[in-house]
């Protein structure tokens, strides 16, 4: 048996002489981290997906008519919703959630939105102290209104269909 409590003379010496080749290995070296949040990264990647949002019309009417799509597409059960009508008897989302502590980010409830109602943005920056914080509400999600500046999202239609 080997007795590893003692070392050599020349031991601690090789070891402080390696510990130095390493720190001016890496001194003069470009740092690969940034100091964040004083500096943020300039762009994120273009396939990114961040926090959601909830689309509107160009007449500000919310895009959203509770059909359910986003909410059945969702792997992780991540979205509610209850469906309402108003007075025109167009349909709209009454409560709509979504737990963004589930959510995995895939996109489904992006792509399953037949009114393109619901897309991913590049939002990176959400934390919170509380669990419940991370449940959205409609509220949350909605793009403010009026815009501040133009969509980024190139719709297909940009009217609400007329039945």
């Amino acid at each position: 048996m080997v007795d590893k409590t003692k070392v050599s003379v020349w031991e601690i010496p090789l070891a402080i002489l390696k510990g130095f080749y390493t720190t001016f290995k890496h001194l003069f070296r470009k740092p690969i981290t940034i100091e964040y949040p004083e500096k943020i990264r300039p762009a994120m990647y273009p396939r990114y997906r961040g926090l959601h949002f909830l689309e509107r019309y160009e007449d500000g009417t919310e895009r959203c008519v509770s059909c359910g799509l986003c909410a059945a597409a969702c792997p992780a059960d991540a979205i509610y919703m209850e469906p309402a009508e108003n007075e025109k008897g167009e349909r709209y989302a009454k409560v709509y959630e979504i737990n963004e502590l589930r959510c995995i980010f895939c996109g489904f409830c992006e792509e399953a939105c037949p009114e393109e109602a619901i897309f991913l943005g590049k939002e990176f920056e959400f934390s919170a102290d509380h669990r419940d914080k991370f449940i959205y509400t409609k509220e949350d999600l909605l793009v403010p209104w009026p815009r501040k500046k133009p969509s980024e999202v190139e719709f297909k239609r940009k009217n609400r269909r007329v039945f």
